[in-house]
């Protein structure tokens, strides 16, 4: 199991222990941690009584990674962050021989998305091809996995399993989080991903000013169709604000400093204009076709 400290990934943990399963506990830490998130996987692991290892990121390598494609203008900017985690996870499940991997990924709270909001994370081509244009230096610990790896290899040759357990039982968000604080001292730390201070700061400030995206309505969207709350609840969250100006200051700051950028070069990046995924060299009908082709080779074998 991937532990990020955000919801999903430790309730699936809690999960997985009260259901008699020992897991092996894998953090990437890709060096964006809130606090929050580093005592909240500490409390999961201490209460549970499970075995954690740590997997750290080569930072001046992710740190390249993430400036290359703040350069290439492009909405998706978890892509480095989301690729090394995932291969990471899948490549250590491997070196350990085990088969089952458990993901906190789950359709009650993540199941609506526009396609243009996002890309798909597991293109390592689309990276090497966005980081050959802009990036400084070689990726020689960075971790990854190409097509072949992941819809072959892991797959059919290995035979491992990467299965969404949240999607078999009722998961409801915030009796997940009253149960996480009542019992492993768990708490909150203010909205989807927010366990990571980049992603809350690409979320709730960069995409809303140069794509015009708001991600939580995606989330609430979510959440209203797996009757967890009413439209109207989820338009009045939408009236709250993620930063006061103070904190989009502050965050801004602190985002362009672990970057190697002034706050007026950062500010001058996030104003160039905007790009799409596809204007890069990527592997998106390669994709399309592998996940076609899996299905239906699974049809087949069963």
């Amino acid at each position: 199991i991937g532990l990020s400290g955000g919801v999903d990934s430790s309730y699936l943990a809690y999960l997985a222990v009260n259901k008699g399963l020992r897991p092996l506990v894998v953090h990437i830490d890709c060096g964006w941690n809130s606090e929050q998130a580093v005592k909240n996987i500490e409390s999961v692991v201490k209460k549970l009584n499970i075995e954690l290892h740590t997997f750290v990121v080569n930072w001046e390598e992710m740190k390249d990674l993430q400036r290359s494609f703040f350069k290439a203008s492009l909405p998706d900017q978890d892509i480095p962050q989301d690729h090394a985690i995932f291969s990471a996870l899948y490549n250590f499940a491997d070196k350990n021989k085990i088969k089952y991997v458990l993901n906190g990924l789950n359709f009650a709270t993540e199941c609506i998305m526009p396609q243009n909001w996002g890309y798909q994370a597991m293109d390592y081509r689309h990276l090497k091809a966005i980081h050959s244009r802009y990036g400084e230096r070689k990726l020689k610990d960075y971790p990854h996995i190409n097509f072949f790896q992941r819809y072959i290899y892991y797959t059919f040759i290995k035979k491992m399993k990467i299965i969404n357990p949240l999607n078999y039982i009722d998961y409801r968000k915030d009796d997940a989080i009253e149960k996480m604080k009542s019992e492993m001292g768990w708490q909150y730390y203010g909205g989807k991903h927010y366990e990571s201070r980049f992603t809350k700061f690409f979320q709730s400030y960069y995409l809303p000013l140069k794509f015009n995206f708001d991600k939580r309505r995606a989330h609430l969207s979510s959440l209203i169709i797996s009757g967890q709350i009413t439209r109207d609840d989820a338009l009045e969250k939408m009236k709250e604000s993620v930063y006061s100006e103070n904190e989009i200051g502050n965050d801004l700051e602190f985002v362009a400093k672990k970057l190697d950028w002034s706050p007026e070069e950062f500010r001058a990046i996030i104003d160039l204009p905007p790009n799409r995924h596809q204007d890069f060299p990527n592997n998106e009908k390669l994709f399309s076709f592998g996940i076609r082709s899996k299905k239906y080779l699974k049809s087949i074998f069963k």
